[in-house]
């Protein structure tokens, strides 16, 4: 699939990552009669999806194309895979990332190993969208990041953007891709404050993060909503002339593990910093990585800040605790940096 630039932002309009993902959807059904979108509740009759990412959607491209399901996660992914191998390029929301569990057998001893299993005569070109994230109180069963579970599976790509214009970007290269993505959408980030529109067509490549903020003392790696809380410890401590370079890794998997060598190893320090949980997770891995290649140049071991290992809470207070925030982040810096 090809899509060129059909309708450039208009100069400083501003959409939501909620917007940005629907565009992308649009896009891509527009160009493409393969691309189908599988959901509970994503065609409008049923209210475009549970945050109203595929609205319109069904009107525009009728119910062959985008199909609300039953609430069967499994059915939902088997459907899809299916779809994908019959040379469609179909789209499947799981509403609630926690949801993938209930359908994890078909992610992972289907749609991750076919392609493996058939000698690279069969690929899956399957997108699987979901929602997770602390911060509505939605308790234990409905908020957690489980990146680390399909990272840790080879055969998927997990995508998590931390803004619109890298949403839309994504997505679109997700839906080109021949392998079956992961992509992760933050719950909270959803609909916060818009920010500046994408062009339409316009890809991010994947397994490519982003050096948001340049410096030469400490580089935080980091994604989603964790994106925002560094570059604002960064522009903090900027007043103090100390130097923070910010990482968006933007994919998980492939991990983009030159760009951050070749930060660290100009800065000396590193800190990484997610959501999900710290013990096991992918800031595990990104240290482990650096510390095997870059050993002997640190100037300090390599932190990591992560949510604490518990479910998370469903108690508001609790719940802010859970998660790493701004003072955790400057906190971590200052011990880098002596």
């Amino acid at each position: 699939m090809s899509v060129t630039a059909v309708t450039p932002a208009k100069a400083d309009e501003k959409i939501t990552m909620l917007q940005a993902i629907n565009w992308a959807l649009d896009d891509a059904m527009a160009h493409d009669p393969r691309v189908l979108v599988f959901g509970e509740d994503v065609a409008d009759p049923e209210g475009g999806g549970v945050s109203g990412i595929t609205r319109g959607l069904s009107t525009k491209y009728g119910a062959a194309r985008v199909r609300s399901t039953p609430i069967s996660e499994q059915a939902i992914v088997g459907a899809a895979i299916g779809a994908a191998i019959a040379g469609m390029r179909p789209v499947a929301e799981i509403m609630l990332m926690n949801f993938t569990a209930v359908a994890m057998d078909m992610i992972v001893n289907h749609a991750a190993k076919l392609r493996f299993m058939s000698g690279g005569q069969t690929h899956v070109p399957l997108v699987i969208r979901t929602m997770t994230g602390a911060g509505y109180s939605y308790g234990g069963q409905h908020a957690d990041f489980l990146e680390a579970w399909f990272a840790h599976t080879a055969g998927l790509k997990v995508v998590i953007p931390s803004n619109p214009a890298d949403a839309y970007g994504l997505m679109l290269s997700c839906i080109d891709d021949d392998d079956p993505c992961i992509f992760v959408e933050n719950l909270p980030h959803l609909r916060a404050a818009p920010t500046t529109a994408p062009v339409r067509g316009k890809r991010v490549p994947l397994g490519k993060a982003n050096v948001l903020r340049s410096g030469k003392d400490v580089t935080v790696i980091t994604y989603s909503r964790q994106v925002h809380d560094a570059v604002a410890v960064a522009d903090k401590l900027a007043g103090e002339n100390l130097s923070v370079e910010v990482i968006d890794l933007r994919t998980i998997s492939p991990l983009d593990m030159p760009t951050l060598l070749e930060s660290v190893g100009k800065t000396g320090r590193a800190l990484i910093v997610h959501e999900a949980v710290k013990s096991f997770g992918v800031g595990a891995e990104i240290a482990a990585q650096l510390n095997e290649a870059l050993f002997g140049k640190l100037k300090a071991p390599v932190l990591r800040l992560g949510g604490a290992f518990c479910p998370v809470p469903f108690s508001k207070p609790l719940e802010t605790a859970f998660i790493p925030g701004q003072a955790d982040i400057e906190a971590a810096i200052r011990k880098l940096l002596g």
